[in-house]
């Protein structure tokens, strides 16, 4: 008996699986995962009575159907339904033979059949190594493939070059004309369009050198053209293109290429046909919006890193203006010979730190000149507001004035770190705000609504020059609110800040503060304990009860808006997670029989987040992006595999690392956690002291009265 058991292989090696073949009866076999994959091949075809077993491979019969090799097979699943197909070295000849077939419904077919294999990995080496890209490519500019076969023939091309087997540099110019002819065509196929924006979009974001070709074919008049097309997925597309422009262009172009765009009228029409459009804001357009809002901004990252040059008479001249518009109206040019002492008064009314030179004051980066140019723009087109704030507060004796030059540049890099003024746009992240949509000019119209608003708060706490630093904090916690409640323009989010005054954030504190903290006496801090167990259970059950919903992630590439969703849940019993591909992203719930995949919940030996991902370990890119790696996590399960996620938000995050740690029997230690748990506890707290309200809590218990004198007394519950 021992030596038998000495030459099975262990259970973990063994997979049960089922295997199809067109016109037979499946095969239930069993695979040893030690024995060579072409041995298993080879016995599969015997039972089928089929010869020439290195002319045949193995796919997954459901999802995405991909070809099964040496490094991939660790992720068959018992119970996985395979099908013996055609190898990818056999299936690739015979595509590339009838794509060039001289009958039309044949090509056709091929086509669509290549369309859908070049997204796996291992058939689209096979496909390139036989030149099969340059195929393709080759029948693009011939210009005689059109609808559907155009179609299919684009389809394969970009999942083919998607793969990085091969550069994009290797595109021919002829190419590029062609695809970019139909962009610029008036009247295209929706699908052909769709995807010629995707192949442009991917040769301006791979190669520099396909950067100039792209930008001299495509005019920036045709691509605001397809923003005006009810078609939000063709709206997408031509953001996405005209971001990687943006992106790509050198930094002596983009000034240039904003200043295009704003002829063009760029940000009115993504305003009326888009944000204002009558169809709901997909996730892929909210990010697209969101990185030319970053990108936008960026544009100011110049000015914010430039220092002012004290003996530059150009750049002083701006600062001589700011104090003539102040004091000297209209009638008064700048070149008035006044004496010096007279600009020191005027300057140190004006609230600059350094009263003699000021141009002292912007030496500092950030924000450098931007805060300047801000100033500047207040001062000239908000000429009212601006005299109003500097007459009002230069005329005050009692030190509660409020330096509007300091205020003005600390406001201006409080502003730059807000918006991330000079970063990267994060991957996956849709933060937008509609009302940088509503004005040519809305950052600085945004720095003209917050000056007002840091004035009104320091008139509010009656502050002096001491209190300078918590003025800001304040501004900075009225600003950072108002954007989160996503005003829709500009008017929205001074009616929000008007409510936001500074007692409403003292309101807002306290009342935090209170959830937070409670009261600290020992019966509240007894009870406290007493209720937490009850509360971290109901946490608990709804953390389940959502894992039993399921959630749909992205499978992130190279192509953004190319990829594919999956969807994973939790069985009803808690026993096991389901899990499999989709095509799109679901509306609602998905179907146990439709996620092919499952592990046992018995099975999963930990949950690791972020940088211990083994995801985020293999792709460097992702690795460097603070926000995807925030939202990574990962099942470690039997035998030494992994389950990758990486959730659509952190609150999707939270509930899934929670539930992972409840089904494991660990703590759930989530940022949500902690917050459902302050609130809800603090909740059942006020509940249970409704009655006690103005009644003060002793610190000790009450003493035990006396003994009754007797105890002969009853009840009577008659």
């Amino acid at each position: 008996m021992p030596e038998r058991r000495a030459t099975m292989p262990p259970p973990s090696d063994i997979v049960k699986v089922a295997i199809e073949w067109p016109g037979a009866n499946a095969q239930l076999i069993e695979i040893d995962q030690k024995k060579p994959l072409s041995s298993i091949i080879r016995e599969v075809c015997e039972g089928w009575s089929l010869s020439g077993s290195e002319q045949f491979a193995l796919r997954y019969a459901d999802g995405p159907q991909l070809y099964i090799t040496e490094q991939s097979r660790g992720e068959i699943k018992n119970g996985t339904i395979l099908r013996l197909a055609i190898s990818p070295t056999r299936a690739a000849r015979q595509l590339l033979d009838r794509i060039q077939s001289h009958g039309i419904d044949a090509r056709l077919e091929a086509l669509k059949e290549l369309a859908k294999l070049s997204a796996d990995p291992t058939f689209a080496t096979e496909f390139i190594n036989m030149e099969g890209i340059g195929t393709l490519a080759r029948l693009v500019e011939s210009g005689t493939h059109f609808g559907e076969m155009l179609a299919f023939t684009l389809t394969a091309f970009l999942e083919l070059m998607d793969h990085g087997i091969v550069s994009w540099d290797l595109i021919s110019l002829s190419f590029i004309k062609q695809i970019a002819g139909y962009v610029n065509q008036p009247m295209v196929d929706v699908s052909i369009l769709q995807r010629s924006l995707a192949i442009l979009e991917s040769m301006v974001l791979n190669s520099h050198s396909l950067y100039h070709r792209v930008a001299q074919e495509i005019t920036v008049g045709q691509l605001i053209g397809h923003l005006q097309v009810s078609n939000q997925e063709i709206q997408t597309y031509a953001i996405a293109l005209i971001n990687a422009l943006f992106l790509k262009a050198p930094e002596d172009r983009r000034q240039e290429m904003a200043t295009t765009l704003a002829q063009k009228h760029l940000r009115s029409i993504i305003l009326n046909h888009v944000i204002r459009g009558n169809r709901p804001i997909k996730a892929e357009m909210a990010h697209q919006l969101y990185v030319l809002q970053v990108l936008t901004f960026n544009l100011l990252e110049e000015r914010m890193m430039t220092k002012m040059d004290p003996t530059d008479q150009s750049q002083r001249d701006i600062v001589f203006e700011l104090r003539r518009i102040a004091f000297d109206g209209e009638n008064d040019p700048i070149g008035t010979e006044k004496r010096k002492a007279m600009y020191t008064k005027d300057y140190k009314m004006l609230g600059f730190i350094n009263h003699v030179n000021p141009a002292l004051d912007f030496t500092q980066t950030p924000p450098g000149m931007l805060a300047l140019d801000n100033m500047l723009y207040l001062a000239k087109l908000h000429q009212d507001t601006y005299i109003r704030i500097v007459l009002e507060n230069s005329s005050r004796e009692d030190k509660h004035e409020c330096p509007f030059g300091r205020c003005a540049i600390e406001l201006t890099r409080m502003l730059c770190e807000i918006l991330q003024v000079g970063e990267l746009p994060n991957e996956g992240c849709n933060d937008y705000h509609p009302m940088f949509f509503t004005h040519d000019r809305a950052w600085e119209e945004f720095f003209c609504v917050c000056i007002q608003l840091l004035n009104k708060t320091w008139k509010e706490m009656r502050a002096t020059t001491e209190d300078f630093n918590k003025v800001m904090q304040v501004v900075r916690e009225q600003i950072t609110r108002a954007l989160a409640m996503k005003p829709s323009s500009l008017e929205q989010l001074k009616s929000k800040l008007r409510s936001l005054n500074y007692s409403e954030i003292l309101r807002l504190r306290q009342s935090e503060r209170m959830s937070q903290d409670d009261f600290q006496s020992a019966p509240i801090i007894e009870l406290r304990e007493r209720i937490q167990p009850e509360i971290l259970e109901l946490i608990k059950q709804q953390r389940l009860n959502r894992l039993c919903e399921g959630s749909c992630f992205r499978k992130l590439g190279n192509r953004r808006r190319q990829e594919k969703f999956w969807f994973c849940r939790l069985s009803l019993n808690h026993k096991v997670l389901h899990y499999g591909d989709l095509d799109e992203s679901p509306q609602g719930e998905v179907p146990f029989e439709l996620l092919t995949d499952k592990i046992p919940v018995s099975d999963i030996k930990s949950v690791v987040t972020g940088k211990d991902c083994p995801h985020m370990k293999e792709k460097s890119a992702l690795k460097q992006n603070k926000e995807v790696l925030e939202l990574a996590f990962s099942i470690l399960y039997d035998p030494d595999e992994a389950l990758n996620f990486v959730a659509p938000s952190k609150y999707e995050y939270c509930i899934w690392t929670d539930g992972l740690c409840a089904l494991l029997g660990r703590e759930m230690g989530s940022d949500l956690t902690r917050s459902d748990l302050d609130t809800l506890i603090s909740m059942e707290m006020k509940l249970r002291l409704l009655d006690l309200e103005n009644i003060t809590i002793p610190e000790a218990p009450p003493p035990v009265p006396k003994e009754p004198s007797s105890y002969n007394f009853t009840y009577n519950y008659g």
